[in-house]
């Protein structure tokens, strides 16, 4: 064979076998399928300057790419600073097929349904379907955020205290895309294979930080659509204060160049907590 052709077929190799680790399920199989891209892209970096630079540039391509993104798409964005929350119809069950199944599992843990209710706003929709637990002084919202026909959906539990605190624990499987207001703490637990799962799970991180459950102010179930869209004004407001966000016109923002490197390094953390 041609030695010539060792280090291309080296490279393809260690391609196929970065792929193949990709597939398993396990973390630490799947961060060495992703180290091993970053590998196959400095090599072929490498390979096409004949220089170690060329090799960095190749991995360091990666960490930009999101740029591509935020330049052509997310730059051009514009958002409404107020945004009202009314009742809203269900999505259908192809738009949202995991609804109904979502919606027997928190009931059957004894929250009870308060309403259907979202925004909408020029090919951005955001729905919740909202429960409360009076006993657990405990909101439940499965939500569906879609943008341009792609949908990510997600469950939250919300717990206020007395003080205009917010604790929240969600299986959201990504970083925030805006700065969360200091008074809102967030539990992450996007690998949390069930509702009763994340319940448990909320409890711990109340019962971490010496909260009891049973004195916690109550909420009227139909103050929580008022309740979360006051907190979604306080975020927006936040991050005016910090520079992420720009008002254009009256009514509406778009994302400030600070913003775009917030939102970059969210997404390089996501890859890396992702791989």
């Amino acid at each position: 064979m041609d030695v010539t052709f060792q280090p291309l077929l080296g490279l393809a190799a260690t391609v196929v076998l970065a792929f193949a680790l990709r597939t398993f399920h396990h973390p630490v199989l799947r961060k060495a399928g992703a180290i091993l891209i970053l590998a196959a892209s400095y090599g072929f970096g490498w390979m096409l300057l004949k220089s170690h630079l060329g090799g960095v540039a190749a991995v360091v391509a990666w960490f930009l790419f999101p740029w591509f993104e935020l330049l052509t798409r997310i730059r051009g964005l514009r958002m409404p600073i107020h945004k009202e929350l009314a009742h809203v119809s269900p999505p259908s069950a192809m738009r949202f097929p995991e609804l109904s199944v979502l919606t027997t599992e928190i009931e059957a843990e004894g929250f009870e349904y308060v309403d259907d209710t979202g925004w909408v706003w020029e090919g951005m929709n955001q729905f919740y379907r909202l429960f409360y637990h009076e006993g657990r002084r405990t909101e439940a919202a499965i939500c569906l955020a879609e943008q341009n026909e792609l949908g990510l959906s997600y469950v939250s539990l919300t717990s206020r205290d007395a003080h205009g605190n917010i604790l929240r624990t969600w299986n959201y499987p990504f970083s925030e895309t805006m700065a969360m207001s200091p008074r809102v703490r967030i539990n992450p637990a996007p690998m949390a294979a069930s509702f009763v799962e994340l319940l448990e799970l909320h409890e711990h991180f109340l019962m971490d930080r010496g909260i009891d459950p049973s004195i916690l102010p109550k909420l009227a179930p139909e103050e929580i659509p008022g309740a979360i869209a006051s907190e979604i004004r306080d975020q927006v407001d936040h991050n005016f204060s910090r520079g992420l966000i720009a008002p254009i016109g009256d009514d509406t923002f778009r994302y400030s160049w600070r913003g775009l490197v917030f939102l970059w390094a969210q997404f390089v953390k996501d890859m890396v907590r992702l791989s």
